[in-house]
């Protein structure tokens, strides 16, 4: 009898009302505002907030037209269609404060126009970025994060389009899954915690959620009656802001992988796309889900690194934990003759420098599918194909 490994892995969500995401979503779409006047803007803005306030800083270099006033504007209509009208956080009342100033000059001239040794636009800092995919679903992404993702997309649609009216935008999820010989087999249990009106009992939320869970989970996934836990401390009326503050940047595993890879600890949300943390983040994760995709592993983890100021990452790391059907370093070398790393280039082959990042600030920048407007290109399998014609002696021996 041959042994099989089993374990239980787990992973979280957060749904567009948590108080980080909303910051999120209003530093995206002050990014968004100013690509889509200015491409080539830099914008790295940061917000917080709480109870009846919210609060923007950080620095940026484009057109005039986006000032205080215009931003407050973008905040105010991202808070309005999350859908905070709540007394103690409503999109027309909520003070804002904006301390956004023009970006350094000494940061600028690193970006622009390189170093003495470096006269390629430079990498916007130093910093490490990891991508990661895998074959637990068909979006390549670890099974536990992605249904998390989908349950609270779930209930937000169901909010949204007025089939549960009753439900807040503030909401978490977790699921705990079951994996044999690393693959997931089932849920172990499922915590979601949404937040409701006053008139609903706990019991209430419970069969209002029940239905788009089991919806969202591959049949037989469901856990056990014990193990399916709802708002577990009984109520969650009090929410949002007003319930916790929120910080852009806080929930980085939440948007990437949900603990099942590295990550090198930069967020997403508010930079644009010549800062790497970001830009590069997503070129790891086109490149692994592409090596997965072309059958060359089941499971891929990329690493780039950067300097400030320096265009050519100073490493590239490929590892596919044990599950390569080629050679690794032929691999690295390959993706590396595919690909221009530099800041520039990861922009230009992701055509980056557009408005498409506010939809990525809530339920996960990757494991989405690519739209029309040029959102999640990272998410294209365009270089599967070239791939498996590189190593076709090596995928031919395999079979």
């Amino acid at each position: 009898m041959t042994h099989q490994e089993k374990y239980v892995f787990t992973s979280e969500s957060v749904s567009e009302g948590h108080p980080d995401k909303i910051c999120d979503q209003v530093s995206d779409a002050i990014v968004d505002e100013f690509l889509s006047k200015d491409p080539n803007s830099r914008v790295a803005v940061e917000t917080l907030v709480t109870s009846g306030r919210l609060i923007l800083a950080g620095e940026v270099r484009g057109p005039d037209s986006i000032d205080n006033k215009r931003m407050e504007e973008l905040a105010r209509e991202v808070i309005r269609d999350i859908g905070y009208e709540q007394e103690t956080f409503h999109w027309k009342t909520v003070d804002i404060q904006n301390f956004v100033h023009k970006q350094s000059d000494d940061i600028a001239l690193g970006v622009d126009e390189g170093t003495g040794q470096d006269i390629a636009e430079g990498a916007g800092d130093q910093g490490i970025m990891f991508g990661y995919a895998c074959t637990d679903t068909p979006m390549y992404m670890p099974a536990s994060i992605h249904y998390s993702h989908r349950i609270l997309e779930a209930l937000a649609q169901a909010r949204h389009s007025g089939e549960q009216p009753l439900l807040g935008p503030d909401a978490k999820s977790q699921i705990s899954l079951e994996f044999v010989n690393h693959r997931p087999v089932r849920a172990t249990s499922i915590v979601v915690s949404t937040q409701h009106d006053e008139s609903l009992t706990q019991q209430d939320v419970r069969e209002i959620v029940r239905p788009y869970v089991e919806k969202v989970l591959p049949e037989g996934w469901m856990c056990d009656d014990s193990e399916f836990y709802v708002n577990p401390t009984g109520r969650f009326v009090i929410g949002g802001p007003h319930g916790d503050a929120g910080l852009t940047g806080r929930k980085i595993i939440v948007d990437t992988y949900g603990g099942a890879s590295a990550h090198g600890g930069g967020a997403f949300s508010g930079k644009d796309p010549s800062k790497v943390d970001r830009s590069a983040a997503y070129m790891c994760r086109y490149m692994a889900k592409n090596v997965v995709a072309a059958g060359l592993a089941d499971a891929c983890s990329i690493q780039l690194s950067y300097a400030i100021g320096i265009s050519k990452p100073i490493s590239v790391y490929v590892y596919c934990h044990g599950t390569e059907k080629v050679d690794p370093t032929k691999l690295t070398q390959t993706l590396c003759e595919m690909i221009d790393l530099t800041p520039a280039g990861i922009r230009k082959h992701l055509n980056l420098n557009r408005p498409i990042y506010r939809k990525t600030a809530a339920y996960g920048h990757f494991g989405r599918e690519p739209g029309e407007d040029g959102s999640f290109s990272w998410e294209k399998t365009d270089m599967v194909e070239k791939l498996r014609s590189v190593f076709q002696n090596e995928l031919q021996n395999v079979a």
